[in-house]
């Protein structure tokens, strides 16, 4: 919704007030103005359409600015402990063996979407038909990154009720995004984002989000008798131990960066 300069909604406030004095001194019954009280529910404005002041698109879009105390809780000790490991596939693992499951929005929308940009690129540039494409390549994106971000803050909520620690590697996503050939699922993952999420939610209930260092061997430790092993390919996908342990390789790294972060957790409390 794009608006003119001219303040359409002070006149009609004007107006209104004008109708109200009008009816006041014309009509029997009716009472004197009164101010709108600040205990009624019922917030509301009028505006108008006047000589093309409002294009409407389909979206409508409210600021509200308001002032409040600060909310955020003090800090409380920790006793559930939750590690988390990045993945390609399904954004993350946990340490008890869950995965998010994440699923991958734009891989699943990317024949579409290639479709709707192939026609773009068929329609002359500045026509209302390559508008109107471009508009619903947009529409495409946006779709995406609406989904995307729905999973991930349900996902983020249900963590900081749950747990009051969590235990994260502190990734380098930019780095691994350009020289892994691995750009579009990060991109398509939105980790970095999903942490910024996590963050401000645990903060928010006065619990922790503790980064172990990115250097870490968190794939390469046992969980169990916490040996290392030397070599271990991306290919492996179960990790086996000269102890016995055996176990998927993504939930042994998670198990590992949730003990590290206690350990973390207890040098710093």
């Amino acid at each position: 919704m794009k608006l003119d300069k001219t303040n359409v909604t002070i006149t009609n406030v004007q107006m209104h007030l004008e109708s109200a004095f009008h009816k006041f001194f014309r009509e029997p019954f009716a009472g004197f103005p009164r101010f709108k009280s600040k205990k009624s529910s019922r917030k509301s404005y009028t505006t108008n359409v006047v000589n093309g002041n409002i294009f409407l698109e389909g979206k409508y879009f409210a600021s509200l600015l308001f002032c409040c105390e600060n909310q955020t809780a003090e800090k409380r000790p920790a006793e559930k402990f939750i590690g988390i490991d990045f993945a390609m596939q399904g954004m993350c693992v946990f340490s008890t063996g869950k995965r998010a499951e994440y699923p991958m929005f734009y891989r699943n929308t990317e024949k579409k979407l290639a479709r709707e940009q192939r026609k773009l690129s068929r329609c002359q540039k500045g026509s209302q038909n390559y508008k109107k494409q471009k508009k619903r390549v947009a529409l495409c994106h946006e779709k995406i990154r609406n989904q995307r971000k729905d999973f991930q803050h349900k996902l983020s909520a249900s963590l900081a009720e749950s747990f009051d620690a969590v235990c994260v590697e502190d990734l380098n996503l930019k780095g691994m995004a350009g020289g892994l050939h691995l750009g579009k699922g990060v991109h398509d993952n939105g980790y970095g984002l999903f942490l910024s999420m996590l963050e401000y939610k645990l903060e928010e209930r006065g619990k922790y989000l503790i980064k172990v260092d990115r250097y870490f061997a968190s794939s390469k430790i046992c969980s169990v008798c916490r040996k290392k092993k030397e070599e271990l390919s991306l290919s492996d996908r179960i990790y086996y131990c000269e102890c016995g342990n055996r176990m998927d390789r993504d939930v042994n790294a998670a198990v590992n960066i949730m003990n590290e972060g206690k350990r973390i957790f207890a040098e710093c409390a």
